[in-house]
C-alpha cells in the first residue's frame, strides 16, 4: 500500500456556482472537483496551479486551504491509500473551457473524455460528487453556505 496524494480546486463563480469536472476513465464516469494528482519533486500549490492549466487552460490563484483528508480511503483505481487536499482558487486569467449543463456531456472531448459544469452551490448534493472525499468536502461546503 502507498499513499496517493490528490489536490482540487473549489472554484466558485459569481452566481454561487461551483465548477465540477465530468470524466471517463477506462470506462468509468465519475464527476470530481477540478485538480488531480501531485508529480514527484511538486508542491501542493503548484501541482493544482499546474492541473488547472492542463485540464482548464486556465491560471488560477491557490487561495485558502478548506480541507485535508481525515479518514481512509482506498483508492477506486488502484491499491494506494487516497489523501485528497482542497484550496479555494480564483481565477487570475478567463476560464478557457465551454461550460456543459448535461451530465457527462463529452461531445467536444480530443483524447481525454473530459467535461466541465457549473452546479448551483445553493443545489449542490453530496451524491452530485462520486468520491467519498469529495462527497465529504460538499457537506463542509453545505454547512459553511
Amino acid at each position: 500500500m502507498y499513499f496517493n496524494v490528490r489536490v482540487y480546486g473549489l472554484l466558485i463563480n459569481e452566481h454561487n456556482q461551483i465548477l465540477l469536472a465530468d470524466e471517463e476513465v477506462k470506462g468509468y464516469q465519475f464527476t470530481k472537483f477540478p485538480g488531480g494528482g501531485l508529480e514527484f519533486g511538486e508542491g501542493l500549490k503548484e501541482a493544482l496551479k499546474r492541473e488547472f492549466m492542463e485540464e482548464c487552460y486556465t491560471e488560477i490563484q491557490v487561495g485558502e486551504h478548506f480541507y485535508t483528508t481525515d479518514f481512509f480511503v482506498k483508492s477506486a483505481f488502484n491499491d494506494s491509500q487516497i489523501i485528497s487536499v482542497y484550496y479555494k482558487v480564483d481565477l487570475v486569467s478567463t476560464l478557457n473551457i465551454t461550460a456543459k449543463t448535461e451530465l457527462f456531456d463529452f461531445t467536444d472531448a480530443t483524447d481525454e473524455l473530459l467535461a466541465f459544469r457549473w452546479r448551483d452551490l445553493d443545489d449542490l448534493q453530496p451524491e452530485d460528487v462520486t468520491f467519498p472525499i469529495d462527497q465529504h468536502v460538499v457537506e463542509l461546503l453545505k454547512k459553511q453556505a
